[in-house]
């Protein structure tokens, strides 16, 4: 069987993550407090000492230590700040700590740590036309804020749609099983190359998302309840096939040793319908299912 075409074709990306401008918080928050501090204490003298100028001062020094104080932004380590200016993308902030940036940006928060998602159990066709079950677990993580938070809606949801997507269009792509001697990929017995076939797609389909996927596997896979028995029945016949074919191989392999050991060390003579009868014999004792009854000949070979 050819491999599964995983290309998926998304659009190009029109903004991507770079770093915002920003500098240390520390020290701009101590001027916010010393501007706040100084501006109550020079209002409290203006008022006392009945000075209007200095009373405007001091409003307008609290004014500017508010400003300051408003691009005071914490960032948590595990996320990210998404940062724009009057509706353009101005950067992102990923350094952990507190960080001062543009007063007037707006700040949105993202988170970048890594993530599970599991679909639910799905009932899809395979390639060869029977209904199974079919889930799977996807870790992923967000790599460029800037495509998650502007290219898509909901960059959750999008995973969680695209990852069942993909895990339909694998299980419509190869057969439970295969059954004949032509071999091919499977999904029970070729876990590994289906895996990596889905994580191949899953990571095509959500790349215009900004996300990264880590690793994704079949939790579930099962007949349909409607033909799981018949299915079983099938795997049992093809196990007691083949068990039958290793035995018959092995007694075969005994009949030939035993006719050549007696042939070897003159045991007894037998002519070709002898033989045939004793292979006939031997065949049967040494394939049956039974233990062979034995029978006591009283009389000659040829009786």
């Amino acid at each position: 069987m050819a491999d599964v075409d995983v290309a998926v074709e998304m659009p190009k990306p029109k903004v991507t993550e770079r770093g915002a401008w920003e500098v240390n918080g520390w020290p701009m928050a101590g001027l916010a407090f010393v501007l706040v501090v100084g501006a109550v204490a020079l209002f409290v003298i203006g008022v006392s000492q009945d000075q209007g100028v200095l009373t405007a001062v001091s409003v307008l020094i609290f004014l500017a230590g508010l400003i300051v104080g408003a691009g005071l932004t914490p960032v948590s380590p595990g996320r990210a700040r998404v940062l724009q200016i009057l509706g353009r993308y101005a950067g992102t902030l990923r350094t952990d700590g507190l960080r001062w940036v543009n007063p007037i940006s707006q700040r949105r928060e993202i988170s970048t740590r890594i993530r599970n998602h599991e679909t639910a159990v799905a009932k899809v066709n395979d390639s060869d036309g029977n209904p199974i079950e079919i889930a799977a677990v996807v870790v992923w993580q967000v790599e460029d804020t800037a495509q998650a938070m502007f290219e898509v809606d909901d960059f959750v949801e999008f995973v969680a749609i695209q990852t069942e997507t993909a895990v339909r269009h694998i299980a419509n792509s190869y057969p439970y099983d295969v059954h004949s001697d032509e071999g091919g990929l499977s999904l029970r017995d070729s876990t590994d190359e289906i895996t990596e076939t889905l994580s191949a797609e899953i990571a095509a389909r959500v790349q215009a998302a900004g996300v990264h996927v880590i690793e994704s596997r079949i939790t579930h896979l099962a007949y349909a309840p409607e033909i799981a028995q018949a299915m079983l029945r099938r795997q049992q016949a093809g196990a007691v096939v083949a068990a039958r074919q290793r035995i018959v191989e092995g007694a075969v392999g005994m009949v030939e040793l035993a006719l050549a050991r007696l042939s070897e060390h003159e045991v007894v003579d037998l002519d070709e319908e002898r033989k045939a009868t004793m292979v006939s014999n031997l065949m049967v004792v040494l394939c049956g299912d039974r233990d062979a009854q034995p029978v006591v000949n009283a009389g000659s070979l040829y009786q």
